[in-house]
């Protein structure tokens, strides 16, 4: 079950990839489509493995990223 949701705003991101090197569950990637900077900007491809660790959100240069943490089931 995933823990949380990167939402990237592509306009902001510059396209560094700083976001892709620094995921560890390796779900970042740069699009093959161009922002208005006519820059590939980083999305997710895989959602559902999610950790919300924030890593990509912390790292990137211009707050681009923002992760949504999803509120624990009880059992």
């Amino acid at each position: 079950m995933p823990k949380g949701r990167p939402e990237i705003d592509p306009d902001r991101c510059k396209g560094c990839g700083l976001c892709v090197a620094v995921c560890p569950e390796k779900i970042l990637r740069l699009a093959e489509a161009f922002n208005r900077q006519g820059q590939h900007y980083s999305e997710c491809f895989a959602e559902e493995r999610c950790t919300a660790c924030t890593f990509c959100a912390i790292i990137c240069p211009d707050s681009a990223i923002r992760v949504w943490r999803f509120a624990r089931e009880k059992a």
